[in-house]
């Protein structure tokens, strides 16, 4: 019999507190008093959830994760294995995931983290469906995005007006019918420079001054050009599509990376999708990052606009950059 991988369950969250354009408006406007203006013609973000100062990343995946497993109706203890999508962990070392399998109490799990930007969810969830269907031993995966950016980011820089905190996660078990059909991944490292935090690792560990000038804070030093997505994903998609078998067409759903609105619109364009078979988030949750995938993912569900039977096509795009895809059928 053959061994396929499908998801099982999803779960997200999104913490309390809003934060309106309207407050960060009045922190930025003396010194870039159009910033926020252009950036809300230009994304489609009005708000974004932010967490409680004392939250670390793996606090904001304990709660995906634990939803996630409860409508999977699973225990902690029945995941063999945690993967953890971020590029904004709790620390350099140890993993994220490992953090999060102790406060999760899932003591019979291994775990890893993806840390390749908002590519990561699609990237994990690809990697989980193949560890699944090459280890019988391996049967149910806890896949988590999560996202705390905002903290890593200095109070002055208005970049701060993308960032929304939040989680999400799916539950990947063992199947004899597949669920996760296949991948596309495309990289360009010569966009490394371009937005990141480059010091505190080896190439410049953090110094007294490397802190002073800003240099352990995330930040864009040139900005990315719009054919990054607006050409990568349609290629991704359709480099997805010809490897498994289906058209551009036959896409019931799919969802994209939360960052630009209007960039959905040119690539969906570009496939020939009308808007109705996506799905955005951005608009009063920010942009999540690593967790947006999982987190548009679980709120398409749980408005009845993925149902089962569906065929779904999951994209995600980060620094780096990177880039991910997978297609998956609801079962």
């Amino acid at each position: 019999m053959s061994r396929h991988a499908q998801i099982l369950a999803t779960g997200r969250y999104v913490p309390d507190r809003v934060v309106s354009n309207d407050e960060l408006r009045e922190r930025f406007e003396p010194r870039f008093p159009d910033f926020v203006r252009k950036m809300e013609e230009s994304t489609g973000i009005h708000a974004r959830r932010w967490a409680p100062e004392n939250w670390a990343t793996s606090d904001l995946a304990l709660p995906a994760a634990q939803q996630a497993l409860d409508r999977a109706r699973l225990r902690p203890e029945h995941i063999d294995l945690i993967i953890l999508g971020t590029d904004s962990p709790d620390y350099i070392t140890p993993a994220t995931s490992v953090v999060l399998q102790h406060k999760l109490g899932a003591k019979n799990a291994g775990t890893f983290d993806v840390g390749c930007a908002c590519a990561s969810f699609p990237t994990a969830l690809a990697t989980a469906s193949g560890l699944i269907m090459a280890n019988p031993s391996i049967n149910r995966v806890l896949v988590v995005g999560a996202y705390l950016m905002r903290k890593l980011a200095s109070p002055d820089d208005p970049m701060i007006f993308f960032y929304g905190d939040g989680a999400g996660a799916a539950v990947v078990t063992a199947s004899d019918r597949p669920g996760i059909l296949g991948s596309a991944l495309h990289a360009d490292g010569s966009f490394h420079a371009d937005w990141g935090i480059y010091s505190g690792g080896t190439f410049e560990p953090a110094t007294e001054e490397s802190v002073r000038a800003g240099r352990t804070s995330v930040r864009m030093t040139k900005r990315y050009p719009p054919e990054v997505n607006h050409d990568g994903w349609p290629r991704l998609v359709l480099a997805l599509a010809d490897a498994n078998g289906f058209a551009a067409n036959q896409i019931d759903f799919i969802l994209f990376t939360q960052v630009r609105k209007p960039s959905i619109k040119i690539v969906m364009d570009k496939l020939g999708l009308p808007m109705e078979r996506t799905h955005t988030i951005m608009e009063e949750w920010g942009y999540t990052g690593s967790a947006c995938i999982p987190m548009v993912l679980d709120d398409a569900i749980e408005q009845k606009r993925i149902v089962p039977g569906q065929l779904v096509v999951l994209v995600g795009s980060g620094v780096g950059y990177n880039q991910a895809a997978v297609a998956l059928r609801m079962l």
